[in-house]
């Protein structure tokens, strides 16, 4: 067991109730801008996806779609994935938001983002980017991905939130995956079978649009 030193609790004193002004003051600033933004879409992918990649031309048409469609579009704000449906949602004349966060590798928005907002702590940024979305859109990405796809349907599982769309994007690239949930998570009895249809797997950036459409006319 870890020994509470006089050094230790001095330091919570003087440094942890002040952490909570901080997360406060994230959450306000957040809850003020974003609750003007209108209905919006968060679009989440792989940073290091390169301009020439084929799921960087696919984000943007994705975004494209949603923004003529009215559609506001929320992305981490960095590069790869996210930069190109900041564009795609440029290119349409929507609104292209941006949520930042500080992290060592310091990640800077990237361009196309008209409205952003700073984070430090990344439990804030996540309670924005499900709070203000009505829908998800997962791109092929790497952990920070597979989080925020996880979390939203774990969400959505356990009714700590309303059911809404996430639309998992690239059958080829989540196959993996897709087959241990089916072949080893349901066999085995660690989800039901209902549990595969919160979210929605598509191929084509119009399908995008198509779900979330399909979704909310049947509620």
């Amino acid at each position: 067991m870890k020994k509470i030193t006089k050094d230790s609790k001095e330091t919570f004193l003087s440094e942890d109730p002040w952490r909570i002004f901080r997360i406060i003051s994230e959450f306000v600033e957040g809850f003020e801008v974003l609750s003007q933004i209108g209905e919006a879409v968060s679009i989440f992918g792989s940073s290091r996806a390169k301009p020439a990649s084929k799921y960087y031309k696919l984000a943007e048409e994705i975004a494209y779609q949603l923004a003529k469609e009215g559609f506001a579009v929320i992305t981490g704000s960095g590069p790869g994935l996210m930069e190109a449906a900041n564009k795609g949602t440029k290119r349409a004349n929507g609104k292209s938001i941006g949520l930042n966060i500080h992290i060592p590798t310091e990640q800077k928005p990237n361009k196309f983002v008209d409205l952003i907002l700073d984070f430090r702590y990344f439990f804030v940024r996540k309670v924005m980017f499900v709070k203000y979305a009505k829908a998800f859109v997962i791109m092929p990405g790497g952990y920070g991905t597979l989080d925020e796809f996880t979390e939203a349907i774990n969400l959505i599982q356990t009714e700590r939130i309303s059911r809404f769309p996430v639309v998992l994007f690239g059958s080829e690239y989540w196959k993996g995956m897709l087959d241990w949930l089916r072949g080893t998570v349901l066999k085995n009895g660690s989800i039901c079978k209902e549990d595969l249809d919160i979210f929605t797997v598509v191929d084509e950036p119009k399908e995008v649009v198509k779900a979330i459409k399909k979704f909310y006319k049947k509620t």
